[in-house]
């Protein structure tokens, strides 16, 4: 089992996303790379911490590889938003990929490089080392399976792709 933090605006529609895909094993929405210790959800509303709502992910790289998991990220994120995903602005709505292992930022940095080549406008998802995670509050977790008309950037018909994802 392997571990990625994904940052892709509000993690609730992430996190949702990610859920349905083969291979990822457990999603856990929280707080990354704070500047200060154990961040609430009031600490990112009220400008108090410099953290990113983002997605712990636990994953079967004999199942799916991060590279796939990357192109199914990107797949809901416009990375050439600063600090923007829908409607949701702000600091800790930035998207990012943070990593834990060192060997996975080959994948990730050519993913990135791929990436770029499809827009114009500089791709903005940061690349950075996970300096810490706060797991959010529990009302956070899991959030559009326990209200499922919640508001959400990611489009509905993305869940449908990602519960009928097949390795190519």
């Amino acid at each position: 089992m392997k571990t990625i933090y994904l940052a892709g605006g509000c993690f609730w529609g992430v996190e949702h996303y990610l859920s349905f895909i083969n291979g990822i094993k457990e999603t856990t929405v929280g707080y990354a790379n704070s500047d200060i210790a154990s961040p609430s959800y009031e600490d990112l509303k009220a400008h108090r911490s410099l953290a990113s709502e983002t997605v712990e992910v636990l994953y079967d790289e004999d199942v799916i590889s991060l590279k796939e998991i990357l192109d199914l990220f990107f797949e809901i994120i416009d990375p050439t938003l600063l600090d923007q995903q829908g409607h949701d602005i702000g600091h800790q709505y930035r998207t990012g990929i943070y990593y834990t292992d060192t060997e996975d930022m080959p994948v990730i940095r050519n993913a990135l490089a791929e990436l770029s080549g499809k827009y114009e406008r500089p791709v903005l998802t940061e690349l950075l080392p996970l300096d810490n995670f706060t797991k959010a509050e529990e009302y956070h977790q899991d959030y559009l399976y326990k209200n499922p008309t919640g508001y959400c950037h990611v489009d509905p018909k993305m869940f449908e792709r990602a519960k009928n994802y097949k390795k190519n």
